[in-house]
């Protein structure tokens, strides 16, 4: 099951985006308590941010970010992660399969997101579950504790009404 995070979320939250198995792949640099939970309102306040559980565990969370005006039909996926204790459990595939459905039930044709190039893993996933590539994005993100960029690869999937 996915829903939208709420405030009781913010430690598992934290937990994913600051795991050292998950946070190379995600947007935010290791930061302090205070720089973090601003980000986590705002991502809050936007209501953002979703967590996917089953049988009342949280597994993994997501950001589902609409887009606006001629490309409203279109949501970014970012911040896709599963927690490390879960991997391997099929979760990852399941909580894509949700996400699928909840765009379709947001009227959305189109789910775009980016992942690292290195990160073979996630690509497997998102193309087991019908993204395609469509392009790489060369020295897209920068990870300042490691002082290198990564290249990023572009995935979409059209959802058929």
């Amino acid at each position: 099951m996915t829903r939208p995070a709420t405030a009781s979320d913010y430690d598992f939250i934290q937990t994913l985006y600051f795991h050292p198995q998950t946070n190379p792949f995600l947007l935010y640099e290791m930061s302090d308590e205070a720089d973090f939970s601003s980000i986590f309102e705002e991502l809050q306040a936007k209501k953002l941010l979703h967590i996917f559980e089953t049988d009342g565990i949280r597994r993994g969370m997501f950001k589902l970010i609409p887009l606006a005006y001629r490309t409203s039909h279109i949501a970014y996926l970012g911040g896709v992660a599963i927690h490390p204790d879960f991997f391997g459990g099929g979760f990852g595939t399941q909580m894509l399969l949700e996400i699928i459905d909840l765009g379709r039930s947001m009227g959305l044709h189109r789910i775009e997101l980016s992942t690292a190039t290195i990160n073979e893993k996630a690509i497997h996933l998102y193309e087991k579950t019908g993204f395609q590539k469509e392009g790489v994005l060369r020295d897209f993100c920068w990870l300042k504790s490691e002082n290198r960029y990564i290249d990023e690869v572009m995935m979409a999937k059209l959802l058929e009404k």
